[in-house]
């Protein structure tokens, strides 16, 4: 029997190679051939030709976020958790030699997501947010062409810049208008998909078009983007319910091609049509002459709020909500909410930056780094420029770029600034998709004053010693003074004998990772304690580390690491790291990676242990070890 998997998890880390390494020794045992292709945290490896899947008896997909199946149809199909790839892998090879396997039939379900990272998000931001990215693009190009066309081939007139009719920028500004006419049909459609895949796009899509024209419900107003985003969901969900309908085999093909979306788009377009379209088309036209009306105090108070949010999570759930909100008003035709918005995303990165170049004993050599790349980041409208400082220093940065944001977004909103464009930043203003450029510009560079000075007067100096050192320590190559170092893997490149504890005397999970950052701060890898302990628990907060067999493998990348290091301890007893298995941890692995610098060489690491951490009889010599130099020697082996 031939077999094909493959196996992914929400980071793309330790259990994606557990379980492949788990499945193929499990085929190897029960005289199965596997090909296991890897989608991890460094891409897909190891990938299926169309010939293994075409040779192959049966397919195993142990992921825990979404695996596209579309190569798979016709194939007998086995889609479920990576941990069912880790602890039962044996259990389900033999499920094909039972016959205990259905044939994917492509019913729908094309992609799979039963992972804790997606259902912990809420679902309804989720499938919202999936419509929002797909309709960005929209907004982004329809805009921009409709500024260009406007700037370079529009002429004063008494009723303001007109294009001439038989001028080429006319066709580019219709162009841009045939991109916007499609936004609020792919904000439905995509909604629709992200909760009943590919079933529920045409029936999102259509009911996207019919929200968007208001003459299917007799009304002269649009539905706007909220008809989008209720037809979205209207639609996903209809093709859902539809889908979960037992019918005939002979029926199940023409399920998802036919039958689904076309009964969805007649619920869709029937509810819309005969029920809310009008009532929808009214609150939406209300709302949007509350927020064209708004002036003086009203605008302010706005302004705050978006500005507020934008800078509060830097690109997260709070910050996509502003955003979202000023892209619909683009669709709408009201520009002067995302002026405002565009002005506060450029601010927390650009103002960061700046607190580094003008208050530099306020940071460390490799903050005053970051900077650079944070004034970058702003300028390209980057809000999470400015996540590495407030990662570090919460509670003065986040203040901070907070009310810098809601200063820059408040001038914007007063000056009439409007941006045409889903984006913000000084690149947009630069490419002609804002009104009123130059307050634009001194909106973005008052607010990002304001985040310096207050950095200033917040947050402490840094000790003269740290302040004063070369930028290029950071630079230098880490230790090699453990045995035949020249000679090291790649492992044993990255550690050494004062990193490595036999015995470990902690007792609790916290207690370890205390002890082993001090082993890391004394190494001289990690600069700042407290920075480096925070990425490590973040991490751990996500999931544990503790991936079972008695192994934890903690890490974390952060600004504070200044070079790769790995601390190795040994527990004979056993640490409760909560481990997905329910054993004890007795090896535990702390990875440090700067944050600048993750790149892949730390997952290729995780990969490397997590692959000879599947032999039991390495493992229990690893645990068996008496002295650092036998450790070292054994932690050699893993090449």
């Amino acid at each position: 029997m031939k077999l094909v998997a493959i196996t992914s998890c929400p980071n793309g880390i330790a259990h994606t190679y557990m379980a492949a390494e788990n499945l193929e020794k499990a085929a190897k045992k029960l005289g199965v051939e596997i090909k296991v292709e890897t989608q991890g945290g460094v891409g897909v490896e190891n990938e299926l030709s169309e010939k293994d899947i075409r040779d192959a008896d049966g397919v195993i997909i142990a992921a825990d976020k979404a695996v596209s199946k579309d190569r798979f149809v016709g194939k007998q199909l086995i889609s479920t958790g990576v941990q069912d790839g880790i602890r039962k892998p044996e259990e389900l090879i033999n499920r094909f030699e039972k016959g205990d396997v259905k044939v994917y039939r492509g019913t729908g379900n094309e992609q799979q997501s039963s992972g804790d990272g997606q259902n912990k998000q809420n679902p309804i931001y989720r499938h919202l947010m999936n419509g929002v990215s797909f309709m960005i693009p929209f907004i982004v190009v329809g805009g921009l062409l409709i500024a260009i066309a406007l700037t370079i081939g529009g002429e004063p007139t008494e009723a303001g810049i007109q294009i001439p009719e038989d001028s080429i920028w006319k066709t580019i500004e219709s162009i841009g208008g045939a991109a916007f006419g499609f936004m609020v049909p792919i904000l439905a459609g995509y909604i629709a998909y992200s909760i009943a895949d590919k079933p529920g796009l045409a029936p999102g899509m259509i009911g996207g078009f019919i929200a968007a024209n208001g003459s299917f419900y007799n009304s002269e107003a649009s539905a706007g983007f909220l008809g989008g985003i209720i037809a979205g969901f209207l639609a996903g969900y209809a093709a859902l319910l539809i889908k979960k309908i037992k019918v005939p085999k002979m029926m199940q093909p023409i399920m998802p091609i036919i039958i689904i979306p076309v009964f969805a788009s007649l619920v869709v377009g029937f509810i819309f049509v005969f029920l809310i379209g009008a009532p929808v088309a009214e609150v939406f036209v209300a709302l949007t002459g509350w927020l064209e009306g708004m002036q003086g105090t009203s605008s302010i108070v706005l302004a705050l709020i978006l500005g507020a949010m934008i800078a509060f999570d830097m690109g997260g759930p709070v910050n996509k909500v502003a955003f979202l909100f000023g892209a619909a008003m683009i669709v709408e035709g009201n520009y002067e909410i995302m002026g405002p918005i565009a002005a506060a995303i450029a601010i927390p990165p650009i103002g960061m930056g700046l607190a580094t170049l003008m208050f530099k004993d306020k940071f460390v050599p490799e903050q005053r780094e970051t900077g650079k790349a944070s004034l970058t980041m702003g300028f390209f409208g980057i809000t999470e420029g400015a996540i590495p400082f407030a990662a570090q220093d919460p509670l003065r940065v986040i203040p901070s770029i907070m009310v810098g944001s809601m200063v820059g977004s408040v001038i914007a909103m007063l000056s009439g600034v409007g941006n045409r464009v889903a984006h913000g930043g000084p690149i947009v203003g630069l490419l002609g998709a804002v009104d009123n450029v130059i307050m634009f510009f001194v909106a973005i560079a008052a607010g990002s004053v304001v985040v310096a000075f207050m950095i200033k007067f917040l947050k402490k100096d840094v000790e003269p010693a740290t302040a004063g050192a070369p930028a290029e320590a950071a630079e230098e190559p880490a230790s090699t003074s453990g045995p035949e170092a020249s000679d090291a893997s790649a492992l044993t490149k990255l550690t050494d004998l004062p990193l490595i504890d036999v015995d470990v005397k902690t007792t609790t999970r916290d207690e370890t990772i205390d002890y082993m950052v001090d082993q890391l701060v004394t190494d001289g890898a990690v600069t700042d304690r407290e920075a480096f302990k925070e990425a490590i628990m973040a991490r751990e907060q996500e999931s544990t580390t503790g991936i079972g067999m008695n192994v934890a493998i903690p890490h974390g990348k952060s600004d504070a690491v200044k070079e790769p290091r790995i601390a190795f301890s040994i527990s004979k007893e056993g640490i409760d790291w909560d481990s997905l298995d329910g054993s004890t941890s007795r090896l535990i692995f702390m990875i440090a990676v700067p944050k600048s610098k993750a790149g892949d060489q730390h997952l290729k690491i995780l990969q490397l242990l997590s692959r000879k951490l599947m032999n039991d009889e390495f493992r229990e010599e690893l645990i068996q070890a008496k002295t650092k130099e036998e450790a070292y020697r054994l932690l050699d082996e893993i090449k």
